[in-house]
């Protein structure tokens, strides 16, 4: 126990449980966007291409997640802007966008002169090493996030989920889609930091579905995703110290148990509701 205590005293550690409360608030908000438009799968395509936007950042000299910030932006925008038009079938343009973008990011990390960097930082990332610059990136991040759905919910929702009803009474619905777009994108982004690539779309997902089994109104949902997501992440850095273990897949292993472990407990209550 004492053990567990001492980690508090640790500036990495503080700054993990930082990044955790943070990334906890800031996929509860965008992940409930993401799983109620049930646009997981798109949010999965900008994860994944954002890796090449990492490759060719090493390639030229620049910051790898200013990169990604460019490339998630530009495939977010640009499923937006296909899924609009109807030019090509959303799910291909998806799947077409996923797998360039990984595969650039391979080539280009590899075309990179001198010693190649280690893609496991970013294909499962490291909580634990998380800066304090990293910190702040995402507490602005999740202030400017908040404020906008403060601003704009009602506008945000409609646009979302009934998006001809809402140009019909002259919402800016187009505005609202991009602004999302960009939104989730860099959330993504700044949260590949502490759980990489592959990872990083289960925080987006398993929070919010672990809620939706208590509730289906969006704010409640945001509320419980923080509280589950937060428990979760908690949870996780403490069970990778003691096992010695990667931190960011303990985490989404600490949620999905969570998920199975409430979405047991669930279902026990409905049958005995129901044989009451």
């Amino acid at each position: 126990m004492n053990d567990f205590i001492h980690l508090f005293q640790y500036t990495f550690f503080q700054n993990a449980l930082y990044a955790s409360l943070l990334i906890s608030i800031l996929s509860a908000i965008i992940g409930t966007y993401i799983v109620a438009r049930k646009s997981v799968f798109i949010s999965g395509g900008i994860t994944h291409a954002s890796f090449g936007g990492i490759g060719i950042a090493y390639y030229l000299g620049l910051n790898p997640f200013f990169g990604a910030a460019v490339f998630a932006i530009l495939t977010g925008t640009g499923i937006e802007w296909i899924s609009n038009k109807g030019k090509m079938r959303e799910d291909s343009a998806i799947a077409i966008l996923w797998s360039l973008g990984m595969a650039l990011g391979i080539i280009f990390v590899f075309l990179t002169p001198g010693y190649a960097p280690n893609l496991m930082s970013f294909l499962f990332g490291s909580i634990l090493s998380v800066g304090i610059v990293d910190v702040y990136t995402m507490l602005a991040l999740t202030l400017l996030i908040a404020a906008f759905f403060l601003i704009y919910y009602r506008p945000i929702l409609f646009s979302a989920f009934d998006a001809e009803f809402s140009k019909i009474n002259g919402m800016k619905v187009a505005f609202f889609r991009y602004a999302m777009a960009i939104l989730v994108a860099l959330s993504i982004v700044v949260s590949i930091r502490a759980m990489g690539i592959i990872l990083v779309l289960s925080l987006f997902t398993i929070p919010q579905t672990t809620a939706m089994l208590y509730t289906h109104q969006f704010r409640k949902i945001v509320g419980l995703s923080i509280v589950f997501g937060l428990a979760g992440s908690i949870f996780g850095l403490f069970a990778a110290y003691a096992m010695n273990i990667p931190s960011g897949a303990t985490i989404i292993f600490s949620l999905t148990l969570q998920y199975l472990i409430l979405k047991g407990i669930h279902l026990i209550q409905l049958r005995m509701m129901q044989s009451a």
